[in-house]
Order: C-alpha cells, then sequence, then structure tokens
C-alpha cells in the first residue's frame, strides 16, 4: 500500500511519527503552512517557519524514506493580525521555490472582512504563480464559511479544478461536490471525520477528485489515520486500486498541477529510511 498525506503538519511531530507512518505505507506527505498555536508577532518569524518548511523538514523526512513537500501561505487566523499582514510581500520568493506544491491554507477561520482580504489576494497570488490551492473551511459555522469560500474562489477566476476545498464533512461535501473543486476531508479524533464516516462518504459520493488526509498537529491526533481509513476502505469493500486512487493517485493528480511534485522515488518501491538517528544541536 502506497500513502501520500496531502495535509499533515509534521513541523509538529516527533521522528518516531515519521519512523511508524514509513512502516504504514506513507511514502509522501503535503505539508501546509499553519497557525503554530500562539500568535507570531512579527514577518520574521514566518521567514525562519517557511525556511524550516522547505529545508529542514524534507531533510527530516527523507531519513525514512519519506518524501516531504510544503506549500505556503499567511493563515486563515493570522490574517486578522495586523502585524502579520506584511508576510503577502514575502510569499512570492517561497511560492517559487522548488518543493513548494500549492498556496495554503487559505481560506477562513472566523469569517472576517481581513479574512475575506487576505483570502482573495493568495488566491490571486495563486494564479500568478500558476499553483494549485488549499483552502481551509472553518470550524464553526461549516456551510455558511463553504459557501462563502466557493464564492471567493469563483470571483477570482481560478481554475476550479486547482482547489480542494479542506476540513469538509457530511454536511458540505454535497455543497462542493459539483463545483468543479477537489474535496478534502481530514480524519482527526473527535472533532472532524472518522475513517467509518469517511468510508460512508466514500460509498455515497464516489473517488473522483476526493482526498483524504490526518492534518496531524499539536492537537490530539493522529499521522496513522490515513491508513487506518485505507483500511477501513478495504474492511467495506473497496478494491486495493480504489484504495490507491484515493490515497496516493489523487494526491498526485492535485498537487501535480504544480509541476513540483516529486514522488518518483517513493511510488514504485517500498519506504526505506536510514536506521541511524539524526544529529541535534545544543549541548
Amino acid at each position: 500500500m502506497r500513502i501520500l498525506d496531502p495535509h499533515i503538519h509534521m513541523t509538529s511531530r516527533t521522528t518516531d511519527d515519521y519512523e511508524r507512518m514509513a512502516a504504514a505505507g506513507v511514502r509522501a506527505v503535503v505539508e501546509p503552512a499553519f497557525w503554530l498555536g500562539q500568535p507570531r508577532t512579527n514577518p520574521g518569524s514566518f521567514t525562519d517557519y517557511f525556511d524550516s518548511l522547505v529545508g529542514w523538514e524534507p531533510f527530516r523526512a527523507s531519513q525514512f524514506g519519506i518524501r516531504h513537500h510544503a506549500t505556503i501561505a499567511l493563515n486563515p487566523k493570522e490574517a486578522n493580525d495586523p502585524r502579520c499582514r506584511e508576510v503577502l510581500g514575502l510569499l512570492p520568493r517561497y511560492l517559487e521555490k522548488d518543493g513548494v506544491v500549492a498556496v495554503g491554507e487559505v481560506g477562513y477561520d472566523s469569517m472576517t472582512p481581513e479574512e475575506d482580504e487576505v483570502f482573495a489576494a493568495q488566491l490571486a497570488l495563486a494564479i500568478e504563480h500558476e499553483l494549485p490551492a488549499l483552502v481551509h473551511t472553518p470550524h464553526r459555522d461549516k456551510a455558511r464559511g463553504t459557501r462563502r469560500s466557493l464564492a471567493v474562489v469563483a470571483e477570482s477566476g481560478i481554475d476550479p479544478g486547482r482547489v480542494v476545498l479542506d476540513h469538509l464533512n457530511e454536511v458540505t461535501v454535497g455543497l462542493v461536490r459539483d463545483t468543479g473543486c477537489w474535496l478534502g476531508f481530514s480524519i482527526y479524533p473527535d472533532t472532524k471525520m472518522s475513517p467509518p464516516r469517511m468510508v460512508r462518504i466514500l460509498q455515497q459520493y464516489g473517488l473522483e477528485r476526493m482526498l483524504v488526509n490526518s492534518a496531524a498537529d499539536w492537537g490530539r491526533s493522529d499521522p496513522l489515520l490515513t491508513r487506518a481509513t485505507a483500511d477501513a476502505m478495504l474492511e467495506a469493500g473497496f478494491t486495493e486500486d480504489d484504495v490507491d486512487r484515493v490515497m496516493w493517485r489523487n494526491p498526485v493528480e492535485f498537487y501535480g498541477q504544480s509541476g513540483r511534485l516529486d514522488v518518483s522515488a517513493v511510488a514504485e518501491t517500498g519506504a526505506t529510511f536510514a536506521g541511524n538517528s539524526i544529529q541535534r544541536g545544543g549541548s
């Protein structure tokens, strides 16, 4: 089994997680830029963070045979902080990096006018840099937030086939299904989707343009829930080819639109990693 997790925040995970993921069949990941849990106080902190996403984290993943890519953006939550607005000026240089395969996460947190402005500006950057866009639908008032996200996408002029609306559920999947956008689902304990719920959605809506991710981060989450969902699909009667489509070929097709996704070294062979530990700085 081969898995590309299309949305996982490995900055917040340990090397033990990478090892377990490799053993479970995860061969590649895409890590979106996100809120770190407390406010950043100046644009320079974003520079350091973005540098780690395109430098250190791909190296760390490579020690376990996993190919790492990133998406870069000013996240919706910090779009409301005037101290962070200068980050929009920093984005173009990162959106030209080889390992950056989309603009994201963009979208909504609280659906403020500031979020409207930053969302639209970053979709314009996606068009300018010929990149797909990863849209974060809000955790609260999801149906209204999803409709509003779709309206902004339509107004931007971006090809809907280059957009994924993430964190969907049973309430919002129908709103997105016929728009031409891709559909993202986060398998995340308690607050998002579970493997059985995801299987039921796949049974009802089919496999086309479906992306399944773990969204694992600082919170109570599990980077192996993509594999758990794959196993649940098999138990429910989906074929191995169905699983490969959802867990590998779909995310490869979506992020491959960037022209920068490089999974050739891991696509046909099982993940391997060096047995030696990563050297760390400090005393």
